[in-house]
């Protein structure tokens, strides 16, 4: 049968007999054993190849000569990959007549069968003391139990070496059917799925599940927006305004938002707010002004660090919620690493730090990102104090990381973004291009389902632009603002809800087509 030539399937590209196979495997493997056994009675089609039954039976029986025949034969097999068997074949059954007393055969063995199927001398010679190395080891152990296993196991790991078709790759249909899926996903534009992905029909996510229309807003800042960020729970919403308030928003069970706090205390506008990670607490960034930490349930405001003229970039948390750090455009200032109580925990800062324009921390805790005097991405090891740098042409108004902590992107004054990997394995970035961005400072983000999305604001446009990571432009243009949007943020939970800040002082929620527009 393996040498049949029918095939099944409109387009003739799959061969009978290997599809048979691939099923019986699958069978076994999700425990379906008479089932598998019935499938490969009634087809003639072995799971196991004649070439693996013949090994089973030779080493299970301790017929080494026949092993390495049977292996010596085996036509699909690599140089590289042959002489790794047979390393294994010759470790067990030299073991086996050292444990069974035949120290002269063993040695016999070593000295003319095992260089006559040039294994190369590094195999040789390792083969020789691991076996010295396990001789002792194993002689306590020389029951024929002890044997068959040992032996069980070496077919284990000769499974794991053979090529196709004397051994099937581990779980090969259920490989087959997922790389279908991900080719259907990698070609599908908007991939956000509410449900999980059925094998029923092919995969098309529809744009009408991807957040395109206004379903709320939000008008209770007095002046322009500036900045957005859900909480990493999704739950809420901070927002911050150059009517020097802050505001945290709450995500209701129907998608709608309702107000809860208005955080009055800053005296300048507030450009920036941050959610430590067990969304507790909320930074909140004053323009040339103090830093402050608020209660989230309470709404009050718990400390405030610096003092008049403290010049705070940006702010961002590390994991465990109890340190952050802050960058500051001040040169003197650096960057500070504090804890909740205004303790100074770690400083980077002095006369050749330039000044921080923007910082993040990833969500693994392992890596500070910021943007130094416009054209410098710096990427420090926070454990290992390792650090790269990322040279950029065009100068660099903000950054955002993705939630797996590999990738970052910046936005430029040349109407770009770039996205980087934060292993600094990439030599140059991957781009997207659409939006409108001169003189102002954009802020977008990652979003959708493993952060399968980009999203920006725009300078003059007034939209809110959406890509597709794979794609440079954009797939969706979200029209509605009447002025700059400075701001958007994608809920890290409800992947079709999408948040926006603009100067025409409101916030946007954006949400898929059939939402109801609400109006708040």
């Amino acid at each position: 049968m393996e040498n049949s030539p029918t095939t099944i399937g409109s387009k003739g590209l799959i061969k009978q007999h290997e599809f048979v196979r691939v099923i019986i495997q699958s069978l076994y493997s999700l425990g379906y054993r008479k089932s598998g056994s019935c499938l490969e009675s009634e087809s003639g089609v072995s799971y196991k190849s004649m070439n693996l039954e013949l090994l089973e039976s030779q080493i299970l029986e301790g017929d080494w000569d026949g092993c390495i025949n049977t292996l010596c034969a085996i036509q699909e097999l690599a140089d590289e990959t042959r002489a790794s068997v047979l390393f294994l074949v010759f470790k067990q059954c030299l073991l086996e007549y050292l444990i069974g007393g035949d120290d002269c055969l063993a040695l016999s063995v070593l000295r003319n069968q095992v260089p006559a199927l040039r294994m190369g001398k590094e195999n040789v010679h390792n083969l020789a003391y691991s076996i010295i190395c396990l001789k002792e080891m194993e002689l306590s152990k020389a029951d024929d139990n002890a044997i068959h296993g040992q032996r069980k196991n070496l077919l284990t790991e000769l499974e794991t070496l053979l090529p196709p078709p004397a051994v099937l790759p581990e779980r090969r249909l259920e490989h087959l059917v997922e790389t279908a899926i991900t080719a259907q996903i990698d070609s599908c534009d908007y991939h956000n799925p509410v449900e999980p992905i059925s094998l029923y029909e092919d995969h098309n996510c529809s744009r009408d599940q991807f957040p395109t229309e206004t379903i709320q807003t939000l008008t209770e800042h007095e002046n322009e927006v500036w900045f957005v960020q859900f909480s990493n729970n999704g739950e809420y919403l901070a927002s911050s305004s150059r009517d020097c308030k802050a505001i945290i928003w709450k995500v209701l069970e129907d998608g709608r938002l309702s107000f809860k706090h208005m955080l009055r205390s800053h005296q300048t506008p507030v450009s920036f707010v941050a959610w430590s990670p067990d969304d507790t607490k909320l930074l909140t960034c004053g323009n040339v002004e103090v830093l402050k930490l608020w209660d989230v349930e309470t709404g009050t405001c718990k400390h405030t660090f610096g003092d008049h003229g403290f010049v705070v970039s940006s702010c961002a948390w590390f994991p465990d919620s109890k340190r952050f750090v802050c960058g500051s455009s001040d040169p003197e200032k650096g960057i500070c690493m504090w804890d909740c109580d205004g303790n100074e925990i770690k400083a980077w800062r002095g006369t050749r730090m330039p000044k921080v324009l923007d910082l993040a921390v990833t969500p693994d805790g392992e890596n500070l990102i910021s943007v130094m005097s416009d054209l410098e991405i710096r990427i420090l090891n926070v454990r290992t104090n390792a650090e790269q740098v990322i040279p950029e042409e065009q100068p660099i108004t903000s950054l955002s990381v993705s939630a797996d902590s590999k990738f970052f992107i910046v936005n430029l004054n040349s109407q770009e973004i770039h996205l980087w990997d934060v292993a600094g394995k990439w030599k140059k970035p991957l781009k997207y291009i659409g939006h409108q961005q001169h003189k102002y400072v954009i802020r977008s983000c990652f979003g959708g389902l493993d952060s399968s999305f980009i999203a920006s604001g725009s300078e003059n446009s007034k939209q809110v632009y959406i890509w597709n990571r794979r794609n440079s432009r954009p797939i969706e243009v979200l029209s509605g603002h009447l002025m700059t949007v400075n701001c958007v943020c994608w809920n890290p939970k409800r992947h079709q809800m999408l948040a926006s800040a603009s100067d025409d002082h409101t916030i946007r929620i954006w949400g898929p087509s059939r939402s109801k527009n609400i109006q708040c």
